[in-house]
């Protein structure tokens, strides 16, 4: 009997991890930790809120059906911001706006692979592209990473057949908070562009790259958008998670084709969440710097506080963006670890199980922690509980 397609693949991790608080009371004076999942936990500021109200209120054709591939202004301001951070000569019909930088990832690989074709996805993962491609009955073909958490061009190579249809990386990355480097990526490019496959690289998290510019150069090479294909979301730079709001970059070609998946699953991405990333675009620049130099002072905290778990065998192997994977000493599962950190600790965070197939021990001994939310004081509060576990 064959399956149905979300038969195909696991349960959301987030939502899983929620239910570990089930039945749990956390005392007053020690409030659950939650550093499960990478969401600004405030709201977008007042006034960009306010022009939201205002598109609401004022604006009429923000309550109706817009184009499939998003608004003109939205499209047409977005490819500039990416001509200006990137050195890039796009146009806005390179431009195509998604609901949420999920369901870009989704739109392209529906443009690119047919059932029993392959993509290749370094690990630790990005869980939601797993799930994605196991609902589209393609498969994932793993990447394992090396010590440094950096995936290898070669081993790719190794991996190419004749089903792959593309290699998807994410830089910063999640889990592992490691920056791909622009040599990196270009190499990974040209791999690419060799074989006829796509490279997909999703990049949620550049506006808290720790690197000033652009972080690569693939947007400057000759027919770029033959192979090259970006993601990019709105939701962390401008604190929009709840309205969706993502982008797909690509030939358009690409995008006619991504056009037929948008319009059959959305029709439109939302009105009002657009309104909003346009005016961020045009007014919230130095604000988001603001927001990428704090992401950075909580990034070294995580380094520099790190000596206290250090001296208990724990390792830090990666910290960038919204995100810090660690190795921990205990002799047991991260899958099981992760419960006992909720029950015992109040601390609520992802396995490495949850980020590897089955197959991927080296997911047991790590977890992610989401710590964008943590000021440097919650940082040293999440040190020293974690300094606390005792299994």
């Amino acid at each position: 009997m064959t399956q149905s397609r979300t038969a195909a693949t696991f349960s959301p991790p987030v939502m899983e991890a929620r239910r570990w608080l089930d039945g749990i009371e956390h005392p007053l004076d020690r409030p659950l930790i939650n550093v499960s999942q990478a969401a600004p936990v405030d709201p977008p500021v007042p006034e960009m809120r306010q022009a939201m109200a205002n598109a609401a209120l004022n604006d009429d054709s923000a309550h109706l059906y817009g184009p499939v591939l998003g608004n003109a202004d939205l499209r047409v301001a977005l490819s500039h911001t990416i001509n200006r951070h990137y050195g890039a000569t796009t146009v806005a019909d390179n431009v195509a706006i998604t609901s949420g930088c999920n369901q870009a990832f989704a739109a392209a690989i529906a443009s690119l692979c047919a059932e029993g074709d392959e993509v290749i996805l370094p690990t630790p993962w990005y869980f939601n592209h797993k799930m994605w491609l196991d609902m589209s009955g393609v498969r994932s073909i793993p990447l394992p990473a090396g010590p440094d958490l950096l995936p290898s061009v070669a081993d790719a190579a190794a991996l190419i057949t004749q089903r792959t249809k593309a290699i998807a990386l994410v830089s910063p990355n999640n889990p592992a908070g490691v920056e791909y480097s622009s040599d990196l990526v270009l190499a990974f490019f040209h791999l690419a562009q060799q074989h006829g496959i796509a490279l997909i690289v999703d990049e949620t998290y550049r506006d808290f790259d720790s690197r000033t510019g652009a972080p690569h150069s693939l947007f400057s090479q000759p027919d770029w958008d033959h192979t090259f294909v970006h993601l990019y979301s709105f939701s962390k730079a401008f604190r929009l998670t709840g309205h969706r709001v993502g982008a797909l970059v690509a030939s358009p070609e690409r995008l006619a084709q991504t056009e037929k998946f948008l319009d059959t699953v959305a029709i439109c991405p939302g009105q009002i969440g657009q309104h909003a990333a346009l005016w961020g675009l045009n007014n919230l620049t130095d604000w988001l710097a603001d927001e990428r130099l704090e992401i950075l002072r909580r990034r070294r905290a995580i380094e520099d506080g790190f000596h206290v778990l250090a001296a208990l065998g724990w390792e830090l192997k990666g910290a960038g963006a919204y995100f810090a994977y660690m190795k921990h000493p205990f002799d047991i599962s991260s899958a099981d670890l992760a419960p006992v950190l909720v029950k015992q600790q109040g601390i609520l965070c992802l396995p490495g199980t949850m980020f590897c197939p089955p197959e991927d021990t080296s997911g047991q001994h790590h977890l992610r922690i989401a710590f964008a939310n943590l000021d440097a004081s919650g940082i040293a509060t999440l040190y020293q509980r974690l300094a606390r576990v005792t299994i």
